[in-house]
């Protein structure tokens, strides 16, 4: 399992808008080919940062594949304007969360 964390800086005068919006965009994600689910949380010491984390079935249904996709791009242009900078975004393999 593939795990997706796009670390997500917003301007701190549009958090409320961004989440409204990303509501309105997330329908997208759970079209995807591998598609494992996701989980937006915010920062509790830095609440201008939101931290995506994506499960996949693999890498290539995350880049290239959900990134190649037409969901991808409308997805991101739903969000892209509350970004105070470049979100990053890296992945890690492991096993779902134990209890």
């Amino acid at each position: 399992m593939i795990y997706e964390i796009a670390v997500l800086p917003v301007h701190k005068e549009h958090i409320d808008a961004f989440r409204r919006a990303f509501a309105e965009v997330a329908p997208l994600l759970s079209r995807a080919k591998g598609y494992l689910g996701h989980m937006l949380a915010q920062g509790i010491e830095t609440p201008e940062r939101f931290n995506l984390i994506m499960r996949w079935a693999s890498l290539e249904d995350h880049t290239p594949g959900f990134e190649a996709s037409e969901d991808h791009r409308v997805f991101r242009l739903g969000l892209e304007k509350y970004f105070s900078e470049e979100p990053q975004v890296y992945h890690i393999e492991g096993a779902a969360f134990s209890a």
